[in-house]
């Protein structure tokens, strides 16, 4: 029954997916990226890695893992998969990978042509996302996979009474790379006891490595100046809203804000709401054309384009991550953290062990309306000394957390999964 539901389901979600890229580009460039066949890449010669991700967030998560691996064993090609466009659009040329291509949607038939024409050694499979006939068809040729940065909770699937599909997903897998106790001891209720090891999140190591090989952005350094600095990213309508009158009441007050959506209709709505405002790209044409240096800046920067934002946060005395306010809660707070800045986001984070980490830790400070947002902010800025021990504290509690990755490669080693 559990298979029929969800051969229904997949049947269901094809129609909507295409219904849905008629007025959606990110589902239009989905629809049109699975249009071509996956070529064989399959070489008897070399062992391939397969490493599978549902958007960027993800590859960002199992990115170190990719790159050490490719280190530790150089011989191997790596073929790399992606469901969302928002994904595979930014990375499709990461030269990091020999393949990039859009995971085609679960089937019986299309799992066995994609496994053929990959014949991985070794399938990684990152966080979230799980397709019952890609698994199901590498359990049959016995492919070890591995479950990098996983993460569960009671209220999934695996754990309710309807959930026996997803529970024979699980025994698909060969290990577990879990992020806490509570995933190791929820995936023990379901008699999963052996290979299973808590590594915490890799997304410490990623950002850490991030912020070590940091490249200035010189434009960014010119607009901050001598200024008190707010970076804002990955912000929603909702965030924005909390923002803007502290923004227009605090003109003196610089603010660098990367909105989560840079399409062209979104970024003339963010213009709109904040006063005296620039795209990065205009700053960038700005500083091309003759007296660009006697023009007064503007106090409100907005980002219209995807890469910088790791980076970005550097910037800030204080920093505000987005998502908080919405439904699936606040984005990738370690990317600030890493820096050393106190970071502030909306009251939807419980879902996100990183998150709830770093209020408990004190570089956290979460909040719930424009109201508490400047009390925060003023609160930060009047006194440097609690600014300075939020901002240590936060960057304690990444470097503090990292080493992920590494257990993650010596299990490999370990277990012979990959050979030299």
């Amino acid at each position: 029954m559990g298979k029929i539901i969800y051969n229904i389901f997949l049947a269901l979600y094809s129609i909507g997916f295409q219904l849905v890229a008629l007025f959606n580009n990110k589902a239009r460039l989905g629809v049109k990226g699975r249009r071509h066949d996956i070529p064989r890449v399959a070489n008897p010669n070399r062992q391939l890695v397969w490493m599978h991700c549902a958007s960027l967030g993800e590859f960002e998560q199992g990115r170190p893992v990719l790159e050490s691996l490719k280190q530790q064993y150089p011989g191997i090609s790596i073929a790399l998969t992606f469901f969302s466009a928002s994904g595979y659009e930014v990375m499709k040329n990461y030269k990091g990978a020999d393949h990039i291509f859009y995971l085609p949607i679960d089937s019986s038939s299309g799992a066995k042509r994609l496994v053929d024409a990959l014949n991985p050694t070794l399938v990684l499979w990152v966080k979230y996302e799980f397709w019952y006939y890609y698994l199901e068809e590498l359990k049959r040729r016995n492919i070890p996979v591995l479950l990098l940065s996983g993460i569960f909770r009671k209220s999934h699937p695996f754990f309710q009474w309807y959930g026996g599909l997803w529970r024979e997903m699980l025994h698909c897998f060969s290990f577990f790379f879990v992020q806490n106790e509570s995933s190791a001891n929820l995936l023990a209720t379901l008699g999963l006891h052996e290979n299973i090891l808590v590594t915490g999140d890799t997304r410490f190591d990623r950002v850490i490595e991030i912020a070590e090989r940091f490249e200035a952005l010189p434009l960014i350094e010119k607009f901050c100046g001598d200024s008190k600095i707010l970076v804002a990213g990955s912000t929603w309508e909702d965030d924005e809203a909390e923002l803007i009158h502290y923004v227009k009441a605090n003109p003196q007050i610089k603010l660098i804000i990367a909105p989560h959506e840079i399409d062209t209709e979104n970024l003339k709505d963010v213009k709109k709401e904040f006063v005296n405002t620039i795209f990065y790209s205009e700053l960038q044409r700005n500083e091309q054309s003759p007296g660009s240096d006697e023009k007064v800046l503007p106090n409100v920067l907005i980002i219209d384009n995807v890469g910088m934002l790791s980076r970005l946060y550097a910037y800030g005395d204080i920093t505000y991550v987005g998502g908080g306010f919405g439904a699936d809660g606040v984005h990738n707070v370690l990317e600030a953290a890493v820096y050393g800045k106190p970071v502030i986001f909306g009251p939807e984070f419980e879902k996100y062990a990183e998150a709830v980490g770093l209020v408990e830790s004190g570089g956290g400070i979460t909040i719930a309306n424009a109201l508490e947002l400047e009390s925060v902010l003023n609160g930060l800025w009047e006194n440097e000394s609690l600014l300075n021990d939020k901002g240590a504290s936060a960057k304690n509690y990444v470097y503090s957390n990292a080493g992920a990755s590494n257990k993650i490669i010596r299990v490999i080693q370990e277990k012979r999964l990959l050979t030299n």
